[in-house]
């Protein structure tokens, strides 16, 4: 069984909703495609890709004066296709292979890779990473740089977020958005991830599906649901047989 980072993800987030979507194929109501975001996201690959096969740095890691440039390897396209390949390793004693699709990889100096991945947004004020929902991002890129860890590549503890944030203050539009994108560096631990994989594989093993996160908006509007749809198919029911008596 392949398991995704966001699998991952979603387990920590709701154990019940991860038994569900994986075990019983009860998936979460799918949100909206960002394709903004996606197509962010396929420009700023090419052009550090241009950087890439030139040998040299991006001009944003010399504005940040990060000693890098991106990595050539061959297996590149595979490592960012995250829906079909990615880069993957099979876990000891189960049946998972841990898979994730990197954004980039640039490597320092002294040999060491570097894990980077894109985000777009557009708001007013600082970006940075200290919303409480944004530990997702921390743990997409730990696992990231656990699992090249686990390919038998010296990783650097500190990866990058290229981070666009949109401009919402121009005065007119002129049919074009531009964008401030910054660096920010974060430095992982991915000592967890090896612990939550092993309860991962236990969770699947049982029969029995887990209690819910008491936080999941998922679980709670679907509890709430039921609760209301029973009390009106019993309403129905009373009113009917009141009708007919």
């Amino acid at each position: 069984m392949r398991l995704s980072r966001s699998k991952i993800d979603l387990y920590l987030n709701c154990p019940k909703c991860f038994y569900l979507d994986v075990k019983k194929r009860v998936k979460r109501p799918p949100g909206f495609p960002f394709t903004i975001n996606s197509e962010i996201d396929r420009l700023l690959k090419n052009e550090f890709d241009i950087h890439r096969a030139k040998h040299t740095a991006h001009p944003l890691m010399k504005a940040y004066g990060v000693e890098a440039v991106p990595f050539e390897h061959p297996k590149m396209d595979e490592w960012r296709d995250s829906l079909r390949r990615g880069i993957t390793y099979p876990f000891p004693e189960t049946d998972l292979i841990i898979t994730g699709g990197v954004d980039d990889i640039w490597v320092n100096q002294g040999g060491q890779l570097i894990i980077v991945d894109y985000k777009a947004t557009a708001k007013v004020g600082e970006i940075t990473l200290d919303a409480d929902w944004q530990i997702g991002y921390k743990r997409q890129m730990e696992i990231y740089q656990w699992l090249f860890r686990k390919n038998g590549f010296e990783v650097a503890e500190t990866g990058y977020f290229v981070y666009c944030n949109g401009r919402t203050t121009q005065e007119s539009f002129d049919a074009k958005l531009e964008f401030d994108i910054k660096l920010i560096p974060y430095r992982g631990n991915p000592n967890w991830v090896d612990g939550t994989v092993k309860e991962i594989w236990q969770c699947l093993c049982s029969e029995i599906i887990p209690d819910q996160n008491p936080d999941c908006e998922y679980c709670n509007y679907a509890n709430n649901f039921g609760k209301v749809s029973s009390k009106e198919i019993i309403i129905e029911k009373k009113t009917e047989q009141l009708r007919l008596g």
